[in-house]
């Protein structure tokens, strides 16, 4: 089924009750094997896809129709792991997205402040290297100031 049903209606012993018409197919596919058992007859699917093992034709149509029923029964239980399985890895992508969400954030925010830090760091390299010239000068101009006072 492509579309999900709602947790109530994913009970697996709804699911092979004939009366039950949530899955009009089912309801109609199930009645049509049915008909065809009662005439005597097995569907050809029924051959072809080993659906009832070897031993169906010699078992009753009653016994066909609970076999058939079980089959369903852990078929849906099959699909409602499934789908419960899918719902997990849909909210585990949904978390990861998130997180994922809030990292790239984090990183934006971060690169801005290296970026800032770093224009910093050259503006300070700068001043750095004017106090080194005037220090430099000033120690020249008291070199000669001192030659002068000898």
């Amino acid at each position: 089924s492509s579309k999900i049903r709602s947790p109530e209606v994913q009970s697996a012993d709804d699911v092979a009750v004939l009366e039950d018409s949530i899955d009009f197919s089912l309801a109609k596919t199930i009645s049509k094997i049915e008909e065809k058992l009662e005439k005597g007859s097995l569907p050809d699917c029924l051959h072809d896809d080993d659906i009832i093992p070897n031993v169906g034709n010699e078992i009753g149509a009653e016994a066909q129709i609970r076999f058939l029923k079980a089959k369903l029964r852990v078929t849906q239980e099959e699909l409602d792991s499934v789908v419960s399985e899918c719902r997990k890895k849909d909210d585990e992508n949904q978390n990861l997205k998130s997180r994922l969400k809030d990292m790239e954030e984090e990183n934006t925010k971060l690169q801005r402040t290296i970026s800032m830090q770093r224009s910093q760091t050259e503006k300070y390299k700068v001043l750095s290297q004017e106090a080194n010239k005037k220090s430099e000068e000033l120690q020249q101009e008291v070199i000669v100031l001192e030659k002068v006072l000898q």
